[in-house]
């Protein structure tokens, strides 16, 4: 045969271009082809506890810090088709050995039938990432000698060299046993288990332990897991051996005092650094800390970014050509613009109509909208024209997109200042107040966007126009400062008072469904609990409701101070002269009528006692405020024919408008309403969930010549700065 060297060494280099060697090959092979080198990550995650929302879906970064949501964050694999309750939870995705498959496993579970309702998991696998095929493996049914399991959870995949099998990884309770970390080994389908599941860690307290995820490190296999029932944090045991002896590090791993569960561990794709990250579950947060050695962390909190709120999940990396496959698949020109992260946009209330191909950039007062950059942050595959400042002084501005494999789309961008809502994030029931002490006006809001209100903390913030606020920082935290509850800190409402010529400030605030007091000497506090609750039962004669939402006011005429609280009734009793206790003897029902929910807010103009109040629930579209008005502080009060003042305005999407309070300024006959709303536009589409994710607005508030208050039109524009 002529020329054998020549014949070889084409065919070899006939194959290497067409991709067919293994994607990750030894170093010794030679330098590895470009496409093969994983370049960028893929984040797999559920979203939260309803059944929309146990989904898996996926997200991607370059950098391993900051992460896109692919397909708007909605689902990627249908629960429905997949799972045998409809939904899915907890995913982990696994390379194969191969370099190019890839296994995934999930809960079989709709959180909302229990937490000990499941019996099965989900196992997946694809061949790019974007198709998948699927498999139910009930453990109950599948294996004997398991009628009082109650739940299967967070199963995960190894790859084990010894038994060149993939093993599968997750936690069983059964009866009054505590969760245990299973695992057993999967066909050569990846569609069901062909041995039966053995315990793999055995923990020395037999405590309750989940949420197992093992790195192999060093020669080491590291099993992190989460200690249910236990301390509620992240622990680690080291074994030699992958399915068995892991003796246990006894030292929490976590770096925050909050509940946190599913960790996730995985490798940077530059350098020898790991990311162990975990979902603090109670406060709707991921937090991500670094490690050289997986025994210390590190908070890197600060570099992280993502435009979705994910709930335990693993991250992969991945290579440019899954990348490219990914984004061609699920990354849109609507996710584009949606990345605009110029500083002085509200990135909560950005609009973007795909419909009408229209994206509105809310932006802060004083943004020159003359030279304006959104700083769109995408992929470098992708073009944006133009790009850098642009104009948007004069109207709309017609931006292009452009992304390969994909249709070039043409929005019109506008970029407008807005002012609604004031306060930048999640927050409701807002008090306000102007301190004589430092010519300031003060906000004093619930710290929303948490689960089922959930918020244990206090901030307050401070502005002199109305409209630029400063965040004062947190100014009570239940979980320190206060020490009769710990739970649900909700609806302040404060007082200035001047007492032996100095100013205090005494703050009603509502804690674990009681009303508490805490005093400062400054508005900004830091506010002192009086260390015991003030309203801590029912009025007499009340059955239903709650002890919460308290209003305190000083009678002009008087200058004696009432407090007023209560959901499901209204209640009012005199505040004794320390202003940390109630003239009990005293304490009245003053429930306007059927309207009545809660927010009790109480003012005085013009010789009459006026009582604003919130009709409906806080998670309905409908929320809103009515009034009264009396001759007293405590009076009967006469309610006006047409007393609805503050209500959505749909076409604006404006919706939940409540839970006020009010403030007159400049000395002059010029009040305004403060208030909270559905935050916009995503609110009206979150379900029961708007009612704790909300937002803090203000607008201008008006009488009538003969007293009546004129209806508060709630604007995306709000007010303007005040002299």
């Amino acid at each position: 045969m002529k020329y054998p060297l020549t014949k070889y060494i084409l065919l070899f280099v006939l194959i290497f271009l067409s991709g067919t060697i293994v994607a990750q090959p030894k170093k010794s092979i030679g330098r590895k082809a470009e496409s093969k080198e994983n370049v960028a990550y893929l984040f797999t995650y559920f979203t939260g506890n309803s059944k929309a929302e146990e989904a898996i879906r996926f997200a991607v970064s370059t950098d391993g810090y900051h992460y896109k949501a692919l397909n708007h964050n909605n689902p990627v694999v249908s629960s429905e088709k997949i799972s045998s309750t409809g939904g899915v939870r907890d995913p982990h995705i696994l390379r194969g050995e191969d370099g190019k498959t890839f296994y995934m496993v999930a809960t079989d579970m709709v959180s909302d039938k229990g937490w000990n309702s499941n019996r099965a998991m989900v196992f997946l696998k694809s061949n790019d990432l974007i198709h998948w095929t699927s498999a139910v493996v009930n453990i109950q049914q599948r294996f004997p000698n398991n009628e009082n399991l109650l739940r299967v959870w967070a199963p995960q995949t190894i790859y084990d060299k010894t038994a060149k099998k993939y093993m599968v990884y997750w936690s069983m309770k059964h009866g009054d046993d505590p969760d245990k970390i299973y695992y057993a080994y999967a066909n050569a389908d990846f569609t069901d288990l062909e041995t039966a599941p053995k315990q793999l860690f055995f923990s020395p307290t037999n405590s309750a332990c989940i949420d197992g995820d093992i790195i192999y490190d060093k020669g080491k296999y590291n099993l992190f897991f989460k200690t249910e029932g236990n301390g509620n944090g992240i622990k680690k045991a080291v074994s030699d051996k992958l399915t068995g002896g892991y003796v246990l590090q006894d030292k929490y791993l976590q770096q925050t005092k909050e509940a946190v569960e599913g960790a996730g561990v995985f490798k940077l794709n530059q350098g020898d650094e790991y990311i162990l990250m975990y979902d603090v579950y109670m406060k709707g947060r991921y937090q991500f800390t670094k490690s050289k050695d997986l025994a210390n962390f590190s908070v890197v909190d600060q570099d992280i970014t993502m435009d979705f709120h994910p709930r335990h999940g693993t991250i992969l990396p991945i290579n440019q050509q899954e990348l490219n496959r990914l984004l061609h698949q699920w990354y849109t020109v609507e996710s584009v613009l949606l990345t605009a992260q110029n500083k002085s946009i509200n990135q909560n209330n950005i609009v973007l109509d795909s419909v009408n191909q229209k994206l509105y950039l809310p932006v802060n007062y004083g943004t020159d909208l003359k030279a304006f950059d959104p700083q769109f942050n995408t992929f470098k595959q992708i073009s944006i024209t133009p790009k850098g400042k642009v104009d948007f002084s004069k109207g709309p501005v017609k931006i292009k997109v452009s992304i390969p494999g994909q249709q070039v789309k043409t929005y019109e961008v506008s970029v407008a200042v807005a002012n609604n809502p004031v306060l930048k994030g999640y927050y409701a029931d807002p008090e306000i107040l102007y301190s004589n002490k430092t010519s300031r006006y003060y906000i004093y809001p619930t710290s929303d966007g948490f689960d089922n209100w959930s918020g244990t903390y206090f901030k307050s913030f401070s502005s002199t126009d109305l409209v630029n606020w400063k965040d004062e920082g947190k100014i009570l935290d239940l979980e320190k400062d206060v020490s009769w509850a710990k739970r649900n800190a909700w609806a302040p409402t404060i007082i200035e008072k001047k007492v032996d010529g100095a100013y205090k400030y005494y703050y009603y605030f509502t804690a674990a469904q009681k009303i508490g007091v805490a005093i400062a000497d400054d508005p900004a506090g830091p506010f002192k609990d009086s260390g015991k609750a003030l309203i801590g039962s029912k009025p007499k004669g009340i059955k239903g409701g709650q002890e919460i939402d308290p209003d305190v006011f000083n009678d002009p005429k008087t200058n004696r101070s009432y407090l007023y609280w209560g959901n499901g009734y209204m209640a009012v009793a005199p505040l004794n002269d320390d202003m940390v206790s109630i003239d009990t003897s005293a304490i009245k029902i003053i429930t306007p009528d059927k309207s009545f929910r809660e927010g009790t807010e109480v003012f005085y103009r013009n010789g009459k006692y006026y009582f604003l109040w919130s009709e409906d629930d806080t998670r309905s579209e409908n929320y809103r405020v009515r009034y009264g008005f009396s001759d007293s502080p405590t009076g009967k009060m006469t309610i006006p024919e047409n007393n609805l003042i503050l209500a959505k305005v749909a076409a604006q999407g404006i919706y939940g408008t409540g839970h006020n309070s009010v403030i007159k300024v400049n000395g002059k006959d010029e009040w305004y309403m403060v208030y909270h709303r559905f935050t916009r536009p995503k609110g009206i589409s979150m379900g029961r969930a708007a009612g704790y994710n909300r937002e803090v607005c203000i607008d201008k508030m008006e009488f009538n010549p003969d007293g009546t208050i004129k209806p508060v039109i709630p604007t995306v524009n709000g007010i303007k700065p005040i002299n």
